[in-house]
């Protein structure tokens, strides 16, 4: 699961250049004109660079300190970075500022501003965007794990997909933790707690919640413990609170190659090009390059130069998973497949170098272990339908394997209770969305008497940018009416066509 989104609120420009005293609920001019109050916080300028996107964007940025573990307040501290995106408006924000809630678990909101400031460009016409790094994530306080040295340990890739490899790395960086971090107090369950404690620190009264991925499960979280202070939520990749983050990733990833391989069969140019199934292709290409992965020769996308590695079964199955977020990548696959099918793998292996170089420390691993083995784990039962997927059986077992050494943290006894609230909300799906498909929103809409379930037609994983949903959002925020939003813009979005060669689709 990944991605992410937005949030906040500020007060008349009036007060803002005449340096009135701050209220404790609008943001206000400080002693020092760099400086801009936003209830009890202090942020100041900074500009902030998002990776895949061509721009950065300006904000104000500050640090907030929080317990590491609630239970003592007193005891150590770990600093929240906070991104606030004011109102565009003139005259000042809404009293109710959008709090947008990071993907993974494992990513940090205010990394993603240039992209959160262009899904939530309507909503901020009126309304501050504040963007909180999750404990854990983030430069500021991430759980990372250093040597003596103080070197970072990583797990090398060639070991991503061993089990055993996994855990022993686990236990070797939770003891390097030891007494630097708790990752037990790393959950969603702390981090609710300190969604709500900056939300008393801006000295507002209501907050909307916009999660991606992951972000929806801590939307969900927070409406359920804090309902009279939730105005609005938009969940943009649905994840119910029932759900066992990552057992069912074989199967999610599967029913979206179903439906990518179905639109190809209705297409004369792509029925003609590929005629054998994307499936059994995947399938082949892991089979053969797990039992003798390839030496490959290729251009390095970004550099031009000549390089060579090693192309592996997991390479193969990684790349395809994770092209398959996006329709207009996912595009891609049928061809690179194809050709690699056939012997020339240096394509495949230019785009799985591209993506590994662009991917790379998106997600922080030890963020990640102490939600799902606190929250997911002791949940998950082998189903024997993935040993028949493309992923395999394997993937969930690798992506649990931490936990055996891992610090296992605490959730209340209701976290896995579906979300039963009048909250106003509007619900987002892909289409072929490999991780977090339609049938998940429905569910989580079960609960929801006020809310509505957008599906958008050929897409994939987080859409709250495409298309017209950013001006849909915006008018949502604006009226907490989704039931009367006006959706037939999104009919003109539909199915990307897969490349029949590198220049292109056939028209």
């Amino acid at each position: 699961m990944r991605n992410t989104r937005l949030w906040i609120t500020a007060l008349a420009a009036a007060c803002l250049l005449s340096s009135c005293k701050d209220d404790g609920t609008r943001a206000a001019a400080d002693g020092d004109a760099a400086v801009r109050k936003f209830g009890a916080i202090a942020f100041e300028p900074c500009t902030l660079a998002s990776p895949m996107a061509p721009t950065s964007i300006d904000a104000q940025c500050a640090k907030f300190d929080v317990a590491e573990n609630p239970a003592q307040p007193t005891g150590r501290k770990i600093k929240l970075s906070i991104a606030w995106l004011p109102a565009r408006d003139q005259g000042g924000g809404t009293t109710d500022p959008v709090f947008f809630l990071a993907g993974g678990p494992g990513q940090a909101a205010t990394e993603y501003a240039a992209q959160v400031d262009m899904a939530l460009r309507d909503v901020r016409k009126q309304r501050d965007i504040v963007l909180i790094d999750q404990r854990g994530t983030g430069k500021l306080s991430p759980l990372l794990c250093r040597d003596h040295a103080g070197k970072e340990l990583s797990l090398p890739e060639t070991v991503e997909a061993d089990a055993e490899a996994i855990a022993g790395f686990a236990g070797r960086c939770a003891q390097a933790l030891t007494g630097k971090a708790d990752p037990r107090f790393y959950t969603t369950t702390e981090a609710v707690h300190d969604l709500e404690t900056v939300r008393r620190a801006l000295g507002v009264d209501q907050i909307n919640l916009v999660g991606v991925s992951y972000g929806t499960r801590v939307a969900q979280q927070y409406a359920a413990r804090h309902p009279q202070h939730t105005r609005a939520i938009v969940l943009d990749g649905v994840a119910p609170n029932t759900l066992v983050v990552g057992a069912e990733f074989a199967r999610t990833f599967e029913r979206a190659l179903d439906l990518q391989v179905a639109q190809c069969q209705q297409l004369p140019s792509c029925r003609k090009r590929y005629p054998q199934d994307l499936r059994a292709q995947l399938r082949g290409l892991k089979t053969r390059l797990k039992a003798s992965p390839v030496e490959v020769e290729y251009r390095d996308p970004s550099s031009g130069v000549i390089r060579r590695d090693t192309l592996t079964g997991d390479t193969v199955v990684g790349l395809t998973q994770i092209f398959s977020y996006m329709p207009q990548m996912a595009s891609l696959l049928p061809v690179v497949i194809d050709e690699a099918d056939h012997g020339r793998y240096a394509p495949l292996m230019a785009l799985a170098q591209m993506m590994t170089r662009e991917m790379g420390g998106q997600m922080n691993r030890a963020m990640q272990w102490s939600v799902i083995c606190s929250e997911d784990a002791d949940r998950y039962r082998a189903d024997p339908a993935d040993a028949d997927t493309v992923l395999g059986a394997d993937v969930a077992d690798a992506f649990f394997a931490a936990c055996r050494n891992w610090p296992h943290g605490q959730r209340p006894i209701d976290f896995n209770k579906p979300l039963q609230s009048q909250v106003p909300a509007l619900l987002l799906s892909g289409e072929i969305d490999p991780v977090t498909p339609p049938p998940y929103g429905e569910s989580v809409l079960k609960g929801l008497p006020n809310g509505r379930h957008l599906v958008l037609r050929g897409q994939g994983h987080n859409v709250s940018g495409v298309g017209c949903l950013p001006k849909l959002v915006g008018q949502f925020l604006e009226t907490t009416d989704a039931r009367k939003l006006d959706a037939k813009c999104l009919d003109a979005i539909g199915y990307v066509p897969p490349f029949t060669g590198f220049n292109g689709w056939e028209p």
